[in-house]
């Protein structure tokens, strides 16, 4: 038998399945529906497939789950958390939760873009950190991890030449992962200098998009970390009819249980995973150094705002607190975190965005923290007295003023009250 034959014989079935499988992904096929399990798990999962995806994101939104947007908050799914306490007590909402460790304005701005049809007139909860706003601002390598040329393509072809699409361009391509196709990259240029996107440019995108997103319908159900269990465990240690002093009393119990091997009222897993030892003594006056008040993430965070604004979104903003005895051992300015707590609350009113819920202050709270930063478990019930009654009740339609001052290098230095 020839060479060339036996060559064949080996690998023309692997180029054969692989041409049908390109072929079959350039197809706008869809590949059909989620069932509702499917949407439970990925409304819970957190996971990366399912963030840079679009299918069962628009599909679960339909359906009536509202999106949490945050970072790394949105893992600590205790028995108070808002995914367990509204399955619980049957709640007209569900979340979705859409972020984790690293995820920022940014990322969030572009997971936004292939969801306006679910997101226009509706509501969303959006938690923002005063950590997200460090001197560099989104970390490159975080924003890489999160990326999604899906959600990119979407926001390219419809790209406008207007202040926020061409600062949106220049952020994008100060990423790697905005340089990771050339004609992509081209593209972005074109916004990034008010040039309309080519039509060759747009054919590309449009092509890439398809296959896209045929995979993303084919592949994100298998991808899905299996939070539902805890959600659902997390839902049986809960009193059967909700009242906030039971709930309350409750969660004083667990979190006392849970922070019994530091003087922190850090929890004990994180406490001795991520602090014991020597490792704790290093970090003694760590932080003085820290300053949120200046950061790109300020015009970041704008693009975020603008979007909202364009599909009147009707939002509540979060601003969780900081862990006191944690500065307190860190060295980290209190009066620092106010400052950058006034920023951002001064560019959501200044544009209409009025449903603050500032916790700044609840950082002393016992068992309000369950780590250094991160909400816990009376902490979460804190924040179901305002998103249930938000999410649960007809709210007034909110006016927008959006300004453009807020993309500038001056507003991103700027410090309130200094």
């Amino acid at each position: 038998m020839k060479t060339k034959v036996k060559l064949w014989l080996i690998f023309g079935p692997v180029i054969i399945a692989a041409g049908l499988l390109i072929l079959l992904l350039s197809l706008p096929i869809g590949f059909g529906h989620f069932n509702s399990q499917t949407e439970k798990k990925a409304a819970v999962s957190l996971s990366p497939k399912v963030f840079r995806g679009r299918k069962i994101k628009q599909q679960a939104l339909e359906n009536g789950y509202v999106p949490f947007f945050g970072s790394s908050e949105l893992s600590r799914l205790d028995e108070f958390h808002p995914s367990v306490l509204a399955a619980k007590y049957h709640r007209s909402y569900r979340p979705f939760l859409l972020g984790n460790a690293g995820s920022q304005s940014l990322t969030h701005y572009f997971t936004m873009q292939n969801l306006g049809t679910q997101l226009k007139g509706k509501k969303v909860i959006f938690i923002i950190s005063p950590q997200w706003f460090t001197k560099e601002g989104q970390r490159p390598d975080a924003f890489g991890f999160y990326y999604s040329p899906l959600q990119t393509i979407d926001w390219i072809i419809n790209a406008k030449n207007d202040t926020a699409d061409r600062y949106a361009a220049k952020r994008l391509l100060e990423m790697p992962s905005g340089r990771s196709s050339e004609i992509g990259e081209a593209a972005l240029e074109n916004v990034e200098h008010g040039k309309p996107v080519s039509e060759f440019q747009k054919m590309f995108l449009k092509f890439k998009e398809t296959i896209l997103l045929n995979e993303d319908s084919l592949f994100s159900r298998f991808q899905l970390n299996n939070n539902l269990a805890k959600v659902q465990k997390g839902e049986k240690s809960l009193p059967a009819h909700y009242s906030i002093s039971k709930l309350n009393h409750l969660a004083v119990k667990v979190g006392r249980r849970e922070t019994t091997n530091n003087k922190l009222g850090i929890k004990n897993t994180f406490y001795k995973t991520r602090l014991s030892g020597n490792r704790i003594k290093d970090l003694k006056d760590s932080q003085t150094k820290l300053d949120y008040r200046r950061s790109p993430e300020y015009s970041d965070f704008e693009l975020v705002l603008n979007q909202f604004a364009k599909w009147h979104v009707n939002v509540q903003f979060i601003i969780p607190p900081i862990n006191a005895r944690w500065a307190d051992y860190t060295g980290l300015s209190i009066p620092m975190i106010r400052q950058t707590d006034q920023k951002i609350e001064y560019q959501l009113r200044q544009q209409g965005f009025n449903n603050v819920l500032d916790l700044s202050d609840y950082g002393s709270e016992k068992y309000f923290m369950e780590d250094t930063i991160h909400l816990g478990w009376r902490g979460w019930l804190k924040v179901d007295q305002t998103v249930n009654p938000f999410l649960t009740n007809k709210q007034p339609q909110p006016n927008y003023i959006i300004q453009n001052r807020f993309f500038s290098k001056n507003w991103q230095n700027t410090v309130k009250n200094e």
